[in-house]
């Protein structure tokens, strides 16, 4: 599976320099990130369902180029870390422009919560076995539990 989400950058992205805002960064990410999800399986309804979600721990964002209005991004979805049974995780997005060059690079670091517990969760055995089909870095790394 090979996932790239691919969007505009709008008015509402830009700050007062008038390029990208730090915060649309990870606001494409996010959206990469959950389309990659749904496509193994892993949707918003099923969340709903199970009364799971993802959460993260932390989020790194490396800024390489500047970005403004009008520009398509795409965003790629990669694993850099997992254990075995996917319940904690690692996912590098890269943001390119429409040229190629690479815009930036964010790190997000995360798990799953029960969202009625409210305390972190493992994903069914088979939704585990989807979220492991997201594409891997060639520096992937299992986690040991």
């Amino acid at each position: 599976m090979s996932h790239t989400y691919k969007g505009k950058v709008m008015w509402s992205h830009l700050d007062a320099n008038m390029h990208m805002r730090h915060s649309a960064y990870a606001d494409f990410a996010a959206q990469a990130r959950i389309e990659a999800l749904a496509e193994l399986g892993l949707d918003l309804k099923t969340f709903q369902r199970l009364h799971i979600g993802p959460i993260l721990f932390k989020e790194e964002t490396s800024y390489l180029r500047e970005v403004g209005i009008n520009e398509h991004l795409s965003v790629t979805t990669a694993l850099t870390k997992s254990q075995k049974d996917g319940s904690r995780w690692a996912i590098r997005h890269e943001l390119f422009k429409e040229d190629g060059v690479k815009a930036a690079v964010i790190l997000v670091e995360g798990a799953w919560i029960d969202t009625l517990k409210r305390k972190l969760a493992v994903l069914p055995e088979d939704l585990a076995e989807h979220f492991a089909q997201l594409p891997r870095t060639a520096d992937f790394e299992e986690i040991e539990g």
